[in-house]
């Protein structure tokens, strides 16, 4: 099997570097046709998969969430989709969580090689991009895309942000139109996700919901502007206690959304900045990419 195995050398602190020898000895001796590629920026990988993807069978990627990404917007754009696997380097690592990968490189790898275990995921699409596992909006959010690994994305991190404010007009909000399979939401909003994994930042878990990857379906979670400061105090609660409810918090399942601001607003796909498109356009490409695990 012609396989590309691509690493991303500074995810998780450079956690590759004190594994790299044995994930590529195991690697070298169950696919004889190998070739290897480090990443040195951000889109080397999209752009090589890309460029080169159409020649292998499989593709084996090792970073973050964000090296996975890239991966799959390269996979995307292939006629012929090859086989995935992935090897988790980041900081977080969400959807590996998800996945059930091993956080042990070394016993990822034989998992990948052995592949007892062959699924097929769903992927989003954003307007004309993809992501693997969150499309997110709004508070924090602006900034994801350049804070550290561990904290991208991370509600828990939001709620620490909302429950450190003492004042309602300290928070951005955005009116928005929002459109999904069954219903209309119009209104202002903080915060707003559109999912596919079991947990966000490592700390919102969502398994508890009957979240399943390749359902063909999205988790969307959007948080409306707070009317006072009660509905703030609601609104954190909730978020690190998914138990606790409240109405300004509406979470339903979906396979897609139409979204549109009245004014700028950026997004973050997969923890990385996503633009700010003036209407948003998302949906569940069901089962598209074949993982090895």
């Amino acid at each position: 099997m012609k396989t590309l195995f691509i690493y991303n050398p500074n995810a998780g602190h450079m956690q590759i570097k004190y594994n790299l020898y044995d994930v590529l000895n195991t690697l070298s001796k169950e696919y004889k046709d190998l070739v290897v590629y480090a990443s040195e920026k951000t889109k080397d990988i999209v752009n090589y998969v890309k460029k080169n993807g159409s020649k292998y069978e499989l593709i084996i990627v090792s970073g973050g969430d964000g090296s996975l990404s890239e991966a799959v917007n390269g996979i995307m754009s292939l006629k012929k989709k090859p086989k995935l696997g992935y090897i988790p380097a980041g900081s977080t690592n969400d959807y590996a969580s998800s996945l059930k990968l091993s956080k042990d490189m070394k016993k990822c790898t034989k998992q990948i090689v052995e592949h007892k275990d062959i699924k097929k995921i769903d992927i989003g699409k954003f307007n004309e991009d993809y992501f693997v596992y969150v499309a997110a909006f709004g508070a924090f959010t602006e900034v994801a895309y350049s804070t550290p690994q561990d904290i991208k994305n991370a509600i828990g991190h939001l709620a620490y942000l909302l429950n450190g404010i003492n004042s309602i007009s300290k928070i951005k909000s955005y009116d928005l139109s929002i459109k999904s399979d069954n219903e209309t939401y119009d209104g202002k909003y903080i915060y707003g996700m559109i999912t596919n994994t079991l947990s966000v930042g490592g700390m919102y878990h969502l398994n508890n919901r009957n979240v399943k990857l390749d359902d063909g379906l999205f988790e969307v979670m959007l948080i409306e502007k707070p009317k006072d400061l009660i509905e703030l105090q609601e609104i954190t609660a909730a978020l690190l206690n998914s138990k606790i409810k409240t109405k300004r918090v509406k979470i339903f399942k979906t396979k897609g959304l139409t979204i549109i601001p009245k004014s700028n607003m950026s997004w973050t796909l997969d923890g990385e900045y996503g633009g700010s498109p003036k209407k948003v356009s998302i949906n569940n490409i069901p089962k598209t990419i074949t993982l090895l695990k």
